[in-house]
């Protein structure tokens, strides 16, 4: 499974805007396959493995900045990814579009970040929404929650307040979707 090069490339920026005197530490702790792709020359229109270019490196950051908290860790550099991808004309669509509109484009998003993969949306309505991954091969829950995180700042800065997220079913544990039930005021 891959994964789109602008969304790996938020993992070098988040540990260098975060944590700057130990972006040398944590880029030592990676294994030499992660290595290579977060100290190399990193393309956003290119394709690189999801598990040595986003999962990896993640659990290292968890590991050295988070006491080891997978989720925390994969919500917040989540909410880090939206911030950076959804500014200037996109952030005018995102603060003036609905809930459900900015989840059916998350999902055209999300499959044009991850090959193969889809996201749909099961239901909907004035304050929750329900969105199923229903193909992603390679699926980790690290990288659900990095998408939860990723989902709930998009829905924030949309103005939806309160947002919760939960991940009910997941293709990481097994079931036969990763189910996020969205609520919110």
């Amino acid at each position: 499974m891959e994964v789109k090069g602008t969304a790996v490339k938020s993992i070098p920026e988040f540990v260098r805007k975060n944590f700057p005197l130990q972006y040398q530490q944590w880029l030592n702790a990676l294994p030499e396959s992660s290595y290579k792709i977060m100290n190399g020359l990193l393309f956003t229109n290119n394709w690189y493995p999801l598990k040595d270019s986003l999962i990896v490196p993640m659990r290292v950051i968890s590991n050295i900045f988070f006491g080891g908290d997978e989720i925390r860790t994969a919500r917040t550099m989540g909410r880090f990814s939206a911030e950076i991808a959804l500014t200037g004309i996109y952030k005018f669509f995102i603060q003036f579009g609905s809930p459900k509109y900015i989840i059916e484009k998350g999902g055209r998003i999300f499959s044009a970040y991850f090959q193969p993969s889809e996201m749909v949306i099961v239901n909907f309505t004035n304050n929750s929404l329900l969105v199923h991954i229903t193909i992603f091969p390679e699926s980790d829950e690290i990288v659900e929650n990095n998408i939860a995180g990723w989902m709930e700042r998009a829905l924030e800065i949309s103005g939806c307040k309160n947002v919760n997220i939960d991940i009910t079913q997941s293709l990481a544990r097994n079931d036969k979707v990763t189910e996020f039930r969205f609520s919110w005021k």
